[in-house]
């Protein structure tokens, strides 16, 4: 037995990291949340910044924003974090649907609008979401692309807290944010809409977090619904026996309102958010869902657009469990066998007979199921193609619809949201019309009578139109997406995905491979050799000579836990991220890919 006191243990020596100086962030829009103040790296000096890259339309930057409230409530003396807008659609570079954005999604701390990408470009960012983390003395040391790294920040910021604290370059104290002054209106962002039997109507005040019963105006509120129960609440469906079926999209659940007796009840969904891996059939409550934006019954169950993964699922209230019902994960538009079709964000549905019809939001697109699972396309061709042309189906272009209504005569109303437009697709004739313009933002109608009520969401109300007997005529215009393509040599190109661990953490292989990565294109003639699933994060693949352009679409996936032995049970977390990467096939191009999923690229 020894009683001398033990000598003290050094602290572990800071881990050595990559330091690059982090570029300015500069854009056209300015700065929104500061009061007014022009932000510059130099006014951030003495703080950890996470500099989020994100668009409003993305629902994987929706999530980043909900993952990223802890950690920015917890250490607000010490960290900083600063969005950088970085628009994929038309709509979204303008200043004022950012500002309108800020507010909808409730975001707490600065951004920058960039309209033209210019701080993307400086960063080198291929995907929405990508997390750059800067140290206190203006170097950047890690960069996250996709969902799942709320943990490897937290860890990263506290022992950037540590280390810097040390040294005497942290500096405490609030940041720069300030908050707006805050508006009065009976709706905030409204998102959906339902008729009720009594002839009221029942709407998602999404940014408020709650239901509003509105009498048949349409503007005198009748009652309330909802005091913490939701969290911006979405899509709304009647169910048979007279109990309304809400989407709560950020709880990741459905929950049930009466409104007889004004009970609501959670019915599917933990609470959690649905990761790969995870059950995707079972009973209701004991399964996760992700994001889901719209509910519908047809066909004797609940159909859920579940945005955050790209599917359809069933809800069924008989036997109360949910399942899949059509869609991979893969991000994009593939018809086909439910179970071989790829969605982009379904955000809207309507039931119709024998079709449900869907608001393919990212593709652009108006799609349908049939009886028999088949998915098809009606309007769309893909991830980054869009506009506002009316005509035949096959040519003409959405922008980011949300909203689908099906209409008397066989055809289909559409909430076309960016192009502040309701559209229609008619089947019998394959044509598409413009019925109205000038709204702004609608995101879902619903039919009352002869007349169509529009939900005007960047308006903060409800919208009543008599359906025209003659289509409104517009001026046609297309657009691509306005990421630049990355110029690759023809021939083999490695793609590699860079993801390194977290400090404390090691990749999780105790039931097997513990990454994936999926490789796909479009066209699909673009890939001659290298596409499919594989376990390594790496890819050799081979560009077909005949096309000059195209998409590679790469998923990647890693699970990372906990590395201390003595630990039976490591907590383990997922690491994911698609990318569609716009490629330019051109002499002298790169010959390699990197695409950051964590880390940073040593051969950069």
């Amino acid at each position: 037995m020894n009683d001398a006191a033990p000598a003290p243990t050094p602290a572990p020596a800071p881990r050595k990291r990559a330091r690059v100086r982090a570029p300015e962030l500069i854009g056209k829009g300015g700065w929104l949340n500061t009061g007014g103040k022009e932000l510059t790296l130099a006014d951030l000096r003495g703080k950890c910044v996470v500099v989020d890259f994100w668009t409003f339309c993305c629902i994987n930057c929706l999530h980043i924003l909900d993952e990223l409230r802890e950690l920015e409530e917890k250490h607000r003396d010490t960290l900083v974090i600063v969005g950088v807008h970085s628009p994929k659609f038309v709509h979204e570079a303008e200043h004022q649907a950012v500002v309108d954005a800020v507010e909808r999604y409730e975001v707490h701390h600065p951004v920058l609008d960039d309209p033209e990408l210019a701080t993307w470009k400086q960063y080198a960012v291929r995907a929405w979401p990508t997390l750059v983390v800067i140290d206190p003395e203006g170097y950047i040391v890690a960069q996250h692309a996709g969902e799942g790294h709320a943990n490897a920040l937290r860890a990263l910021v506290e022992e950037l807290e540590t280390e810097h604290e040390a040294k005497g370059t942290l500096r405490r104290g609030d940041g720069p944010y300030v908050p707006p002054e805050p508006v009065a209106t009976d709706l905030r962002f409204p998102g959906k809409a339902l008729a009720l039997p009594s002839g009221n109507l029942l709407v998602s005040d999404t940014t408020r977090h709650q239901l509003v019963e509105l009498a048949p105006d349409g503007e005198t509120v009748v009652r309330r619904v909802g005091d913490g129960e939701f969290r911006e609440p979405q899509g709304l469906a009647l169910l048979p026996d007279g109990r309304v079926v809400v989407a709560d999209t950020v709880h990741h659940a459905l929950r049930t309102f009466d409104p007889v007796t004004g009970v609501i009840e959670r019915v599917a969904g933990t609470g959690a958010q649905w990761w790969q891996g995870s059950p995707t059939s079972g009973p209701a409550l004991e399964v996760a869902l992700s994001s889901p934006w719209d509910v519908a019954w047809w066909q004797g169950k609940v159909w859920i657009a579940m945005a955050g993964v790209h599917q359809l699922w069933t809800y069924d209230p008989a036997t109360g469990t949910v399942e899949v019902a059509a869609g991979t994960t893969n991000e994009g538009l593939v018809d086909g066998p439910a179970a071989e079709a790829w969605f982009a964000q379904p955000s809207g549905l309507a039931a119709a007979g024998d079709r449900l019809w869907i608001a393919d939001s990212e593709t652009s697109a108006v799609r349908w199921i049939d009886t028999e699972g088949a998915v098809h396309t009606a309007v769309g061709t893909g991830l980054f193609d869009f506009g506002h042309r009316d005509g035949e189906a096959g040519q003409a272009l959405l922008q980011h619809p949300l909203g689908v209504t099906a209409l008397p005569d066989g055809s289909v109303a559409v909430a076309d949201t960016y192009n502040h437009a309701l559209r229609r697709f008619d089947p019998a004739s394959g044509e598409v019309t413009t019925l109205a313009t000038d709204l702004r933002e609608p995101s879902d109608a619903v039919l009352v009578g002869d007349d169509i009520v529009v939900v005007e969401s960047a308006r903060h109300r409800l919208t009543r139109l008599r359906l025209p007997e003659e289509a409104v005529t517009v001026e046609s215009v297309a657009h691509r997406t306005r990421r630049e393509a990355t110029a690759v040599a023809p021939g083999r190109l490695r793609v590699d995905v860079v993801f390194q661990a977290p400090a404390g953490q090691k990749l999780d292989e105790r039931y097997g491979p513990s990454t994936r990565l999926l490789v796909s294109s479009t066209p699909p003639e673009l890939l001659l050799d290298g596409e499919g699933t594989g376990t390594d994060l790496f890819r050799e693949v081979e560009l077909n000579p005949e096309f000059t352009e195209g998409v590679l679409h790469v998923s990647a996936m890693a699970a990372s836990c906990d590395d201390d032995p003595a630990n039976e049970y490591p907590a383990c977390h997922v690491h994911q991220q698609d990318w569609g990467v716009p490629l330019k096939v051109t002499e002298g191009g790169a010959v390699r890919l990197p695409l950051i999923l964590a880390g940073m690229d040593a051969q950069a």
